[in-house]
């Protein structure tokens, strides 16, 4: 695990700490999650009642695809590639793996490992290089039956024109501009404060599921800015190494260079930067991609640094009266990925739930996940989900057999090879 740990912040520059407590456990934990589920694979049978055909059973059952391409990114690397080779190969197939070409070590090592474990030559490939050549060469190759693809919205939509002409099985999980609700009701501000700072820059904020958009009821505006303003500042942004540190190096200079202008649009925006917005100015990280973790506020929520994916550590902050508001300003992304709410009231949880136009909801939480739910988004954010039994659904095919009741026994519960 160690040797996965360091691969894995060394590549992306990840605090060290962060990989060996998320990254690598749970890419351990996605592969224990699938292959324990495989024996439990469900077989559907359906009795039919007589008609113009008499009496039948239908048997359906599930079939590998084939060969899959699973596509993958930099910011959670072997977390997200052995969350979509475990159910491929748990459901018979074999997989073409393409990681990012700037985090390609875990994912070599990965296969390495299944080979050392006995796995059939061919069973799991890892093909390394830029997504234009090697990405699009496995997507539009026919020997592909399937395409997951985790990463940008624009590749995606590539993606799934290209595997759209060929009619080949496809699953998107994209971008996500993400808002995270805080009701007046909220509970104890400072802890619901820490909690939203982890939220919005954990791992630099380079994961799809953090909340850069931050809404604020105006009786808890004030207050509540000031405590997060506290618990942002107290972030330690240092060497990967360091195990104090929170918050490591971007993924690159250009990914710095992006974040970094939209904090520059920001100040354009009519934007306030309460905290951050600069590279550290401790001399030992000045050859590195660092950049401050920042909060903006006095942005309107139609402004382009309030309303388009940053994936950096940024985070705008935004004041709303009413909830019929709050639902109104969240929905106003063309993402659809997920939402986080935080109140005491158990109603209008329910009701602001229910009114966000995304995938996934937490509530009072964030980046509580179970295995076995679905995972993925709405809108810009994708198509299709991932998890549990979506994902073995969406790596293997469906078949019915009828079977006629008078001709002969057909195979019952239990029975199928």
């Amino acid at each position: 695990m160690a040797q996965f740990v360091a691969a894995e912040s060394e590549d992306s520059g990840k605090p060290l700490k962060l990989a060996g407590s998320v990254d690598i456990p749970r890419a351990i934990a996605n592969l224990r999650f699938f292959a324990d589920a495989a024996p439990f694979l469900p077989t559907a049978h359906h009795p039919s009642d007589g008609g113009h055909g008499g009496e039948a059973m239908n048997v359906t059952s599930r079939s590998p695809l084939g060969v899959v391409g699973l596509i993958t990114p930099w910011n959670l690397p072997l977390y997200l590639l052995s969350w979509k080779v475990a159910p491929a190969v748990v459901m018979g197939n074999a997989v073409v793996a393409k990681p990012s070409e700037l985090t390609p070590s875990t994912a070599s090592m990965m296969a390495e490992v299944f080979t050392e474990a006995g796995a059939p030559p061919g069973l799991v490939n890892v093909v390394q290089g830029l997504g234009g050549e090697v990405g699009n060469a496995l997507v539009s190759h026919p020997s592909v039956k399937a395409v997951s693809f985790t990463g940008g919205t624009s590749t995606g939509r590539l993606v799934g024109k290209t595997a759209a002409e060929q009619f080949k099985k496809t699953s998107l999980e994209l971008g996500g501009k993400n808002a995270t609700l805080v009701f007046d009701d909220c509970g104890d501000v400072q802890a619901v404060a820490k909690a939203v700072a982890r939220s919005s820059f954990l791992n630099s904020g380079q994961i799809c599921l953090c909340g850069s958009r931050i809404l604020l009821q105006e009786g808890i505006a004030q207050e509540f800015t000031e405590a997060l303003v506290q618990q942002v500042q107290a972030l330690k942004v240092g060497m990967p190494s360091d195990p104090s540190s929170d918050l490591g190096p971007l993924v690159s200079a250009a990914h710095r260079d992006k974040v970094e202008g939209y904090i520059s649009l920001a100040a354009e925006e009519g934007g306030e930067v309460l905290c951050g917005g600069h590279r550290p100015s401790d001399t030992e990280l000045s050859n590195g991609y660092y950049l401050e973790p920042t909060l903006v506020n006095g942005l309107s929520w139609n402004s382009r640094v309030a309303t388009e994916e940053i994936f950096g550590p940024v985070a705008t902050l935004h004041k709303f009266c009413t909830e019929e508001e709050a639902i109104q300003m969240a929905n106003n992304v063309e993402y659809g990925l997920s939402s986080s709410v935080w109140t005491q009231s158990i109603e209008r949880a329910h009701r602001v739930s229910n009114g966000v136009h995304v995938g996934m909801v937490w509530v009072n939480t964030w980046l509580h996940r179970d295995l076995r739910t679905p995972f993925g988004g709405v809108k810009a954010s994708g198509l299709g989900r991932e998890g549990g039994w979506y994902s073995l659904e969406f790596f293997s095919e469906t078949k019915n057999i009828c079977y006629g009741m008078g001709l002969a026994a057909p195979p019952m519960p239990g029975s199928m090879p």
